[in-house]
């Protein structure tokens, strides 16, 4: 299996808009950025290549590393009944140095 990089990546302006859904803001998420890094949350079919170019679009900043982990959906109680949260997906992007993004602000 060949390994993808951003450099034969192909997205489209709107897929761009689709891979990067929401910033997430937590107290770890937040630590990140001492380090330069931004915590995004991602679609469960999204690639590192495609959140890298998506981001240096989006952003107009240089990411150096994307880092990506998938949160099961776990099983509660929703009034009485037992239901099951959805899955989801987080990308933990690193940015090169001098390069920010404020996720205040909207896109």
């Amino acid at each position: 299996m060949s390994r993808m990089s951003a450099k034969n990546v192909k997205v489209g302006q709107a897929r761009k808009f689709d891979l990067v859904l929401t910033p997430v803001i937590t107290e770890k998420a937040t630590q990140g950025s001492e380090f330069n890094q931004v915590t995004f949350r991602v679609p469960l079919e999204a690639t590192k290549p495609e959140i890298k170019l998506a981001v240096e679009s989006l952003f107009k900043v240089k990411v150096t590393a994307v880092n990506t982990l998938r949160q099961q959906g776990k099983v509660k109680m929703f009034r009485g009944r037992v239901g099951r949260r959805s899955d989801s997906k987080k990308a933990i992007i690193t940015l090169a140095e001098g390069n920010t993004i404020d996720v205040t602000s909207k896109v």
